[in-house]
């Protein structure tokens, strides 16, 4: 019994003596711009309710890129699938294509992401689209570092532009 009193009473000192965390914590990370995606796409189809959702595919058919360490082509052939919950206000989304820089290396880009469109809290309207691309370049090219890396994206809007643009920022 003794030796449970001192037990317990070192974890209390413990706790009482250990900081409080911080929130948010001081070391957050931080972003840089990498790229800009400006996807062109096809009509969208659908392949209707399935056991796990209303899919959606919306084709891509090219486009370009550029930030300041990479710029090229986006490469027809891939496509967005999309996964819509039975009310439309959630959408899982993954858009796997190929990218090839100017100086022809060829990328591939997997980008997963959600799409939310409904009531925040306070009963105010929201809407949230973000996205977490992949890369995977040539090991022996100078794009290793998008390897090695984890990245986020939204959207930017543009009546000027027939399609999606996506910047891209690194996580540092």
């Amino acid at each position: 019994m003794k030796r449970y009193l001192l037990l317990l009473m070192a974890l209390t000192a413990a706790v009482l003596t250990t900081k409080a965390q911080t929130y948010p914590p001081k070391d957050a990370p931080q972003l840089e711009f990498a790229l800009q995606l400006r996807v062109t796409i096809d009509q969208p189809y659908t392949v209707g309710d399935t056991s796990n959702g209303r899919r959606i595919v919306i084709p891509i058919t090219g486009g370009t890129f550029e930030g300041p360490l990479l710029r090229g082509t986006i490469l027809p052939g891939g496509a967005d699938y999309q996964l819509a919950n039975a009310d439309g206000t959630r959408t899982q989304l993954e858009a796997i294509y190929s990218i090839k820089t100017d100086d022809g290396v060829y990328i591939h880009v997997r980008n997963r992401g959600l799409v939310c469109d409904g009531k925040d809290k306070d009963g105010n309207p929201y809407y949230y689209f973000k996205a977490a691309p992949q890369f995977e370049a040539p090991a022996n090219s100078r794009y290793d570092w998008l390897n090695n890396s984890l990245f986020v994206c939204q959207p930017e809007w543009s009546e000027d532009f027939k399609g999606i643009i996506l910047n891209v920022w690194r996580v540092m």
